[in-house]
């Protein structure tokens, strides 16, 4: 069944290379015409802060700046955290509030940044020009393409893992092939194994492909170890895989499973921080997010592709896609039905 379910996969000439072609098109489209992108807010980080989401009246700043149309503030408590946010494009500009020297940080790479920097320059003038203190961020910078990346390459296997495995064994009950299949020796998790296995050994070669193909391109900078990068991404879409075995359990109209998947994994893609950060949303939003399975595969990935973390850095996040699919194989085994 492994080796029948990965022919059936390849021999499809459409799918095969839609599923290569389609995340190198959005990696290579944000990569050329990004910086033609048409920018109307803009995310200032400011410490110390007790408050995440903070009024400009109460912000010790240049009046003028803190009117400034399209800004959004975010308190931050303490140095370090904010300024991991403004290394990774979490927000555009960093500012001590009640700086004498009006201390401020930016990434020379981020063109929010350069736009905010000019705004806040520029609200000093009528007070006391070139009062300013520029800080350089220390080491090497992430590009958003470095950023956007992994989060392409998860929403590629979420979208594979969740159509391949759920929409294709509910397709298959739907025509028969699994009431057929069950008058066979073949048992319940001989078939779900093959499925899980075949879709994850689908996946895993899908990303090396496309990994080379974008790298020979854009040459991505990996802090860390590919290695690690491999486990988590393996971890990770064996957990949508599983996902995909709860969705296959039960159904036998291709049109109910098709909006379900879509119920699933648009949410998971917008709140996962595929396309943006949510930095500055609303808690309650951050916590919706941290029940998909990709939010945490896309935070492990980044640390180590962006800040060189090791697999004992990210073991949380790794505890959590496990346990995950755990429930999920349990789930998707006890529902399973051939026939109904």
């Amino acid at each position: 069944m492994f080796h029948a379910r990965n022919l059936e996969f390849f021999r499809d000439w459409s799918a095969l290379g839609w599923t290569f072609l389609f995340p190198f098109l959005i990696v290579a489209g944000f990569g050329i015409i990004f910086g033609s992108k048409d920018y109307t807010e803009y995310k200032v980080g400011v410490f110390p802060s007790q408050h995440e989401i903070i009024q400009y009246e109460n912000i010790d700043l240049p009046s003028s700046f803190k009117q400034t149309r399209y800004i959004k503030f975010i308190g931050f408590k303490s140095f370090e955290e904010s300024i991991e946010k403004l290394k990774h494009h979490k927000i555009d500009f960093l500012v001590k509030a009640g700086s004498k020297s009006h201390e401020y940080w930016v990434s020379d790479s981020s063109p929010k940044g350069y736009i905010v920097e000019r705004l806040f320059k520029g609200s000093l003038f009528p007070d006391a020009p070139n009062l300013s203190e520029k800080k350089e961020i220390k080491g090497n910078e992430i590009r958003y393409i470095d950023w956007l990346f992994p989060g392409i390459l998860a929403m590629n296997m979420m979208f594979s893992a969740l159509w391949g495995v759920g929409y294709v064994v509910v397709r298959y009950r739907k025509m028969g092939v699994l009431k057929r299949l069950n008058a066979t020796p073949l048992t319940a998790f001989e078939y779900l194994s093959s499925q899980v296995l075949s879709r994850i050994f689908i996946l895993m070669f899908t990303l090396v492909v496309v990994w080379v193909a974008c790298n020979l391109v854009f040459k991505f900078r990996v802090a860390g170890s590919y290695f690690d990068l491999f486990v988590i991404f393996f971890v990770g879409g064996m957990c949508l895989s599983a996902y995909g075995l709860v969705i296959a359990a039960r159904g036998f109209s291709e049109e109910f499973t098709s909006g379900v998947v879509n119920f699933i994994s648009w949410p998971m893609m917008f709140l996962s921080e595929v396309w943006f950060s949510l930095e500055g949303s609303p808690r309650w939003i951050k916590l919706i997010a941290k029940l998909f399975p990709l939010t945490h595969m896309l935070t492990a990935v980044r640390r180590v592709m962006n800040d060189g973390a090791k697999l004992s850095d990210v073991s949380m996040e790794i505890a959590i896609l496990i346990i995950m699919t755990i429930i999920s194989i349990i789930v998707g085994a006890a529902l399973f039905s051939w026939n109904k």
